[in-house]
């Protein structure tokens, strides 16, 4: 069901970045507790968070590359969906924890505490992984597309939240190091906004992956294409109950169509084949298509 060329590309993609990840977290960490950056220490939990969804995301095509069996008769595509919704979820963790930390600074601050001023190596470190992620979200949003797949999409869209974190942490940190004693705040109110963006990010990778897994129907324009595909096949009348959703790369797609009621059933039934096959040059030929033939009315 799911070419192996297709599992291979999302698998390598994912590997490469579990392993930008890994080196990532471990440097941003180290540099932010040897710099005493708050936000840098929170992207490095971003990365480390990146880390798990890339694992997640490995798991997740290991299982969908398997083919339909008696207890899946639509194969494993859905296992893709739940990967995404997965890395959604943990990216919204992620947020909230970062807005926590962040917010404690802040008011910290407030209290009149004190925040160490951050060293450069901080700042640094921030700029090397804006480098290192944004080249990576690029690298695979562009492959995610190309495979269409929900689930390394979501993982790009990880990457590129984890850029935008190290951003807001050069901000932060270079505005607390080059600004004087009484800017350092700058650096947790980095770490709030930027948490911010990756919640957002969150949701919306997570409703996307839970209106597939609730069988959402396609888009309206999908539909609409669907009805000028069965209009324009001869002796195909009336399409209606069109009724639609994704599984995982595929989509399911069911429709009832008129046929002259003089026609015998082989006839009938090669208009039905020839919608089907439309249908499929149209949105894949391992898309799941039925169409219930009904005699026209008089």
């Amino acid at each position: 069901m799911y070419p192996e060329d297709r599992i291979k590309k999302a698998n390598r993609i994912t590997f490469i970045g579990l392993l930008v990840n890994i080196f990532l977290a471990a440097f941003k960490f180290i540099a932010g507790m040897t710099g005493r950056s708050s936000a840098l220490i929170a992207d490095a939990f971003h990365s480390i968070s990146d880390f798990a969804t890339d694992i997640v995301v490995l798991l997740g095509f290991k299982i969908v590359q398997k083919p339909a069996d008696q207890s899946h008769n639509y194969g494993h595509g859905k296992v893709e969906t739940i990967s995404s919704v997965i890395i959604g979820i943990i990216l919204g963790f992620v947020a909230l924890n970062i807005f926590w930390n962040g917010a404690e600074k802040v008011y910290h601050i407030f209290q009149g505490g004190y925040l160490l001023r951050p060293g450069w190596i901080a700042f640094y470190v921030a700029v090397s992984s804006v480098i290192c992620k944004e080249i990576l979200y690029r690298y695979t949003i562009k492959l995610g597309r190309d495979i269409n797949s929900s689930a390394v999409i979501a993982n790009a869209w990880h990457h590129r939240s984890d850029s935008l974190s190290s951003v807001g942490a050069i901000l932060g940190v270079g505005g607390a190091i080059m600004l004087g004693e009484r800017w350092r705040i700058l650096d947790p109110i980095a770490a709030i906004i930027v948490s911010l963006f990756i919640l957002k990010t969150a949701v919306k990778i997570s409703k996307s992956g839970f209106n597939e897994l609730i069988d959402a129907s396609l888009a309206p324009e999908a539909e609409n294409r669907i009805l000028d595909i069965i209009r324009s096949v001869p002796g195909a009348e009336n399409p209606h109950n069109i009724r639609t959703r994704k599984i995982g790369n595929y989509v399911a797609i069911d429709a009832h169509i008129h046929v002259d009621s003089g026609l015998n059933v082989s006839q009938a039934h090669d208009i039905s084949t020839d919608v089907e096959n439309k249908i499929k040059k149209e949105f894949g030929q391992d898309s799941f298509i039925y169409v219930h033939i009904e005699p026209s009315k008089i």
